[in-house]
């Protein structure tokens, strides 16, 4: 009888520290919900950094970094590195500044005005550039 309780004895403590060993250093866990807008603004802040990492992958915008002694790999580490307000606010000035911007509607507004102006020419009778305007005689 006794060499059974002394078995159950020492089954019982070794059982105990193991379960102290494997619980002990863990913490419960805290879950809370997050607001919509903390969860949006993350999602927000990810496609800025998108964006402007699209940004400086164009050879312009990497040939001026290196012109200001600044490696490319460099700049990507430091848009890593900004805050989500940061981040936001400067896809916003990426996305306003002509050269973020594309040529093709620089070149499609010149051509505009040059058609409207010939046209007001032409409907006035000073130039003959279109054959369909009717002239005023």
């Amino acid at each position: 009888m006794r060499k059974t309780s002394r078995g159950f004895q020492f089954t019982a403590i070794f059982m105990a520290a193991l379960i102290l060993v494997i619980a002990g250093p863990y913490q419960a866990a805290v879950a809370a919900l997050i607001p919509t807008e903390v969860a949006v603004e993350a999602e927000g802040a990810a496609k800025a950094r998108d964006n402007i990492k699209n940004f400086l992958s164009r050879q312009d915008a990497q040939d001026y970094l290196i012109a200001k002694g600044i490696s490319p790999d460099e700049a990507k580490a430091r848009i890593d590195g900004l805050t989500d307000a940061e981040a936001l606010m400067l896809s916003k000035h990426v996305d306003n500044m002509p050269a973020g911007g594309s040529a093709v509607g620089i070149i499609v507004g010149a051509i505009l005005i040059v058609f409207i102006i010939l046209l007001i020419t032409d409907l006035t009778g000073l130039t003959d550039v279109f054959p369909f305007v009717k002239k005023h005689k």
